[in-house]
């Protein structure tokens, strides 16, 4: 009885896991305009704004690269959500819609988050190892001169 319920559970699984891949999220990056991006705007030093692109461009720009675990429900709502959260906290490809106030904000905010390694986010540094940071990248992002930055 134990054995035939186990049959009927991991049958109904596996049907929920293959119609959940018909109910796909939008995987769609939003056209970019150049002249708006953080390096446009923020013309920040090529090392800073290197990194940023390799560790943060992922979720926080419109240039997203949609690994193929982001077309695998349930992963790809997963994914999907991490980007759109990203997106609208931070967006490196909108950064014209920052004055400057809000640019030194943003920046800080980024460097604390490094700091604290909690960007990029733990769970995301094994499967993309290229965007691990390190402490001397960090201290570059985090030595931004304000004065430089508009």
């Amino acid at each position: 009885m134990l054995r035939k319920g186990l049959q009927y559970g991991f049958g109904v699984l596996a049907a929920a896991l293959v119609i959940a891949q018909f109910i796909q999220p939008d995987r769609t990056n939003p056209p970019a305009d150049p002249s708006a991006s953080f390096e446009a705007v923020a013309k920040p030093p090529h090392e800073v704004a290197a990194v940023l692109g390799r560790a943060c461009a992922d979720c926080h720009s419109n240039h997203t690269v949609w690994p193929w675990y982001s077309r695998v429900s349930p992963a790809s709502w997963l994914v999907a959500s991490d980007v759109k959260q990203g997106r609208a906290k931070l967006n490196f490809s909108q950064w014209n819609i920052y004055g400057p106030e809000m640019t030194r904000i943003k920046l800080g905010e980024i460097c604390e988050e490094m700091r604290k390694g909690e960007m990029p986010p733990m769970y995301y540094v094994p499967l993309h190892p290229q965007t691990k940071v390190t402490p001397s990248e960090i201290s570059a992002v985090c030595s931004v001169p304000q004065a430089q930055l508009r």
